[in-house]
């Protein structure tokens, strides 16, 4: 696949579906490994403000960026909120580098997804995740001591 996400079969699913037309491996598939929406986030209900912070989500391994259980996720983290094609647009807190959102909003997908790219370890060599900067619910304290921009 080149860079233009077309392969010698034509177009790439993610140019040529809607998230809701996508089976499940192509909708696992466009999780580009970055483990941002696993971060820690604070929500303010009256402003709607939302500050990313650099603690990871229990489940998260912070040196591979993916749930040690994802699976079960959502017994283990109640929180932890299953992505769909219905609700990608209600979540404003996803990173706007997120494959789901982009495709959402009409967007490409940029070149260091691992669907374009074909390389999976590309999303961390262009330090587009999580990776060498989170800090585990263990080790983290008071959220607020962890307010970053970054993910953005």
């Amino acid at each position: 696949m080149d860079a233009s996400g077309k392969s010698k079969a034509g177009p790439a699913f993610w140019k040529t579906k809607t998230l809701a037309e996508m089976s499940d491996a192509e909708w696992e598939s466009l999780c580009d490994g970055c483990a941002k929406c696993c971060l820690e986030k604070l929500l303010y209900e009256d402003t709607g403000e939302i500050d990313y912070t650099n603690v990871a989500c229990r489940l998260l391994d912070i040196k591979t960026c993916r749930c040690t259980n994802y699976g079960e996720r959502q017994r283990f983290v109640p929180d932890c909120v299953q992505l769909t094609a219905d609700n990608i647009f209600q979540l404003k807190w996803m990173p706007s580098t997120c494959a789901y959102r982009l495709i959402s909003e009409g967007k490409d997908m940029p070149d260091w997804h691992p669907l374009v790219s074909g390389d999976p370890n590309s999303v961390h060599k262009a330090q587009a995740s999580v990776r060498g900067r989170v800090v585990t619910e263990a080790d983290a304290g008071d959220l607020d001591n962890h307010i970053v921009k970054w993910p953005e």
